[in-house]
């Protein structure tokens, strides 16, 4: 996703999450509304509303109002999420070679996927990877199940080993592998 994008996904994430706020505020009396209608004007909208009352409105509507409230909610919040990265910067590219001619590029998703598919080769069940960059390299997040057969340890060392391999086999540069055992394939 291009720079462009994502600001509008912040922009609208922040709005939807921001303009409940402020109404919610105000009808808790946090903040006067002369203040809020000051910069923003909102009472003109309100009067635009009109006459309606939310006392005539039947129980389904307000069941309908308020599912769709919450969705629209719960899209602002994951929207706003998937946006900040909480500390780790998240590479969505990588540059492998840049040599004129022969520039190579190779993406976080095709990245993941080798991870996993080095997971897997070892016998690791159900692998999930993130990535986080540091500099031009990526640290590799794995989770992994090990059939109750397997040795924990050995397993994770295994997978650890191989997407380390198989990633540089590929060129692309890696800092760090970590290998997280989460429980038992059943």
């Amino acid at each position: 996703m291009n720079a462009f994008n994502r600001l509008i996904l912040l922009i609208v994430a922040l709005l939807l999450v921001a303009v409940p706020l402020l109404l919610l505020l105000m009808n808790l009396g946090v903040i006067q509304a002369d203040v809020i209608d000051q910069y923003t004007g909102y009472r003109g909208a309100v009067q635009a509303l009109g006459d309606f009352q939310a006392s005539s409105l039947t129980t389904g509507a307000r069941a309908v109002i308020a599912v769709v409230g919450a969705l629209v909610a719960l899209i602002a919040l994951l929207l706003l999420l998937r946006e900040l990265t909480l500390g780790r910067r998240v590479s969505r590219s990588t540059v492998m070679d840049d040599t004129p001619g022969r520039e190579t590029v190779i993406t976080a998703n095709a990245v993941k996927t080798l991870a996993e598919s080095a997971a897997r080769a070892v016998g690791a069940e159900s692998p999930s990877v993130s990535l986080a960059s540091e500099g031009n390299s990526y640290v590799v997040f794995t989770g992994i199940q090990v059939p109750s057969s397997d040795n924990y340890t050995e397993l994770a060392a295994r997978a650890r080993e191989n997407i380390r391999s198989m990633l540089g086999d590929q060129g692309v540069p890696v800092k760090d592998v970590e290998v997280t055992v989460r429980g038992t394939a059943l």
